[in-house]
């Protein structure tokens, strides 16, 4: 007979994730004590350790990590059964796990605003990271729908694109290049850049380009944020690769410049995604159907 139970599981994937059983204890609204009684139910009933000290903080042992990826499973199934009966029964709830990259923060809160006066009962917690790290929860299944630029082929997902994505150069206001009309993409040759990192979507993008047109920037720094980047190009300490989704108030303010290069912006896509083994709860099928349906003129709007 199964000794372990819902709460020691949940509790469990809350310290898998933060890596500390305080910072599990702050995101569970617990106490510490709590969190570790949990934690420590749920090994004298499965009789295996399943998490081990590193300086001030904690890591799965081995057999921790075979026990996260079925906690992961039954969690979403013992989800997905509450949002399919409450679907049922008319209440029209649920809770969607939302994963997007970076540059996708500039638009998708104003979605959730739009989609919660639609649908007042689901309840979508967001984690927010680079592409790398979003591929890595998805194909945990740690997710419901990503919103990203695009998925890898060698991953088993439904991907549907739902907006644009352009993609351009852009530069301080009194940039020499500001003042070119048509430039060919060539003088971008030994130019300073200011770049996301690697494992960003746009840097993936930016990459791809330069690389199919033999250009070779300089790249002066790497940083993980879109506002730092636009910070130092106004400060003049380079050209940036964008999405011009992220820049559109500093254009219309004068803050930035879009440069007139041939062959930009690069018109890439959004795309709303979820692994094809999953069976998407109600909530999360309104969520998609939502963005697919509506979101790209919200988005033209806004963004």
């Amino acid at each position: 007979m199964r000794r372990y139970t819902v709460r020691q599981l949940d509790t469990f994937l809350a310290i898998a994730r933060a890596e500390s059983v305080s910072k599990a204890a702050a995101t569970l609204h617990v106490t510490q004590p709590a969190v570790s009684m949990q934690l420590r139910q749920l090994e004298d009933a499965l009789g295996v350790a399943l998490v081990e000290s590193v300086g001030r903080n904690i890591r799965l042992t081995p057999a921790g990590r075979e026990v996260e990826q079925f906690a992961i499973a039954a969690i979403t199934q013992l989800r997905q059964l509450d949002d399919t009966v409450a679907d049922l029964r008319g209440l029209r709830r649920g809770k969607i796990d939302l994963g997007i990259v970076g540059t996708a923060k500039y638009f998708v809160p104003m979605l959730l605003v739009h989609f919660r006066r639609l649908y007042p009962g689901v309840d979508v917690t967001l984690q927010i990271h680079n592409r790398e790290h979003i591929l890595d929860l998805l194909q945990r299944n740690e997710l419901d729908l990503v919103i990203m630029g695009s998925v890898p082929a060698v991953l088993d997902c439904s991907s549907s694109a739902f907006a644009t994505n352009p993609l351009g150069v852009v530069s301080a206001p009194g940039h020499s290049l500001s003042r070119r009309n048509k430039a060919p993409l060539d003088i971008l040759n030994d130019v300073d850049f200011v770049v996301r990192e690697k494992g960003s979507g746009t840097r993936v993008a930016m990459e791809r380009m330069f690389k199919d047109n033999a250009i070779t920037p300089r790249i002066v720094m790497e940083m993980p944020s879109n506002e730092s980047i636009k910070q130092s190009v106004m400060a003049g300490m380079g050209l940036t690769f964008l999405s011009l989704r992220t820049v559109r108030r500093e254009l219309a303010g004068g803050h930035l410049a879009l440069l007139d290069i041939q062959g930009l912006p690069l018109v890439r896509h959004w795309h709303v995604a979820h692994l094809r083994s999953k069976r998407l709860a109600p909530a999360a099928l309104m969520f998609k159907e939502f963005l697919l349906t509506s979101a790209a003129p919200l988005i033209n709007t806004w963004a």
